[in-house]
């Protein structure tokens, strides 16, 4: 690939990408290298023909992500380590503006895991249900149900913190 076009995608997908990558792992950290090995890969595995890089990237991250629990788990009997809440709201801060896009963030962070990556690729990626099918490996029924089952807890969550 021509070094523009590389630079063109890390500046175009970068923040969504480490928005999702924080969404699953919640370690700034460790999003941070996720994303860049994902980067990495997507970039050097990639052809001139990529229709939808940015679904694309954010398979190779999540399955970066998995892969490195995997490592984890074998060599130390433990999962990928939390980093404190304050580390994510600096993250937010950068990601998101505005007051209430910084409630919203908190609110999603309370769902459950399925649940939050499926609201995060729709609404702050702009996948398309069938993206985050390709992505997450689950059938389009399936997030169909959890974006449902999401919003009407994200409602109440809203509801609760006004």
């Amino acid at each position: 690939m021509k070094p523009d076009i590389v630079d063109q995608l890390f500046a175009k997908y970068y923040n969504e990408a480490m928005l999702y990558t924080m969404t699953i792992c919640r370690n700034r950290t460790v999003a941070e290298d996720i994303v860049s090995n994902a980067f990495f890969k997507a970039l050097t595995t990639a052809d001139d023909e990529i229709e939808n890089f940015k679904p694309w990237l954010l398979t190779v991250c999540r399955n970066e992500f998995f892969s490195l629990c995997r490592r984890n788990t074998k060599l130390t009997g433990e999962e990928v380590p939390e980093e404190t809440a304050d580390d994510r709201e600096d993250l937010a801060d950068q990601v998101i503006r505005g007051e209430e896009y910084k409630a919203l963030y908190h609110a999603i962070g309370l769902l459950k895991p399925e649940q939050k990556e499926a609201i995060t690729l729709f609404y702050f990626s702009g996948l398309q249900i069938k993206e985050i099918a390709g992505v997450t490996g689950k059938s389009e029924a399936n997030i169909k149900v959890l974006l449902y089952r999401g919003r009407e807890r994200l409602k109440e969550l809203m509801e609760d913190l006004k």
